[in-house]
């Protein structure tokens, strides 16, 4: 079954892969959300299948929490958890400081939130988003529905000051109405193609009245997990500066693909 995967599907499978290695006995671990981190769901509930790991899951979405009890993965709220080991997740872009932008699949609100009270973040992706500075991928804003309008607008006004390349605004749709997040809010995409100081762009965004959170993680993530195509997988430690090389074989596993509906 794996021989059937793109070349990109095999990339993000390989660092799902390698990245639930990471997980022990006990941990309590935070579920990101988004097309890699469901890779890294499934793996995990392989390893739970077939070793008796015992972990609890805490999902950054309703996508991820449904994916998890679908597979028999134990969930809980943050709340209820408190502090996390270790969260997986993906992300849209990443930088050679490994300062990301994450929400594309417009959960970077719950994403962040679990990302930072997590030991350690651990992002699973694939080289195409490897970038020398963020901003190709649009900079996702989530802001409430009351006044959206004048946060874009003051969002609009704000960019002007700041070291970006280009400062077009959208309201992300689903279908002819705004898409909703599962915390109620919109989401303003910011296409800045370029962001030259994404630590400063961080702070005053969240300083808008009516922007709830926006999607650059900074120092945040702790390693990066690259896959490619062929099962190489390159292990990326900021703290330590350790750079890994590693390989994933593909071993077809009815328990991680006969699951699969999508």
């Amino acid at each position: 079954m794996a021989a059937e995967l793109s070349p990109i599907d095999k990339a993000k499978f390989v660092a799902a892969k390698r990245a639930v290695d990471f997980v022990e006995n006990g941990m309590k671990l935070g579920l990101g959300t988004g097309s890699t981190a469901a890779w890294m769901v499934r793996c995990l509930a392989e390893r739970i299948r077939e070793e008796g790991l015992r972990v609890t899951g805490v999902p950054t979405s309703s996508r991820t929490a449904e994916l998890a009890r679908s597979l028999g993965i134990p969930i809980t709220s943050l709340d209820e958890a408190r502090w996390l080991d270790l969260t997986i997740d993906g992300a849209d872009e990443f930088d050679t400081e490994l300062n990301l932008i994450k929400g594309g699949g417009a959960a970077l609100l719950q994403e962040k939130i679990v990302a930072t009270a997590s030991d350690q973040m651990i992002v699973i992706t694939d080289a195409a988003k490897s970038v020398t500075q963020l901003g190709a991928f649009p900079l996702p804003v989530e802001v409430i529905p009351f006044g959206w309008q004048t946060s874009k607008a003051l969002i609009e006004e704000l960019l002007v000051s700041m070291d970006v390349l280009n400062r077009d605004c959208s309201l992300r749709m689903n279908g002819d109405a705004a898409l909703i997040t599962d915390e109620g809010n919109y989401i303003v995409d910011l296409h800045l193609k370029r962001i030259g100081n994404p630590r400063q762009l961080a702070m005053v965004l969240n300083q808008i009245p009516g922007v709830v959170e926006n999607g650059l993680f900074i120092d945040i993530c702790d390693i990066v997990i690259i896959g490619h195509g062929d099962g190489r997988v390159v292990v990326r430690d900021i703290n330590t500066g350790d750079v890994q090389d590693d390989r994933v074989d593909f071993v077809p596993s009815d328990n991680i693909f006969a699951d699969m509906g999508e």
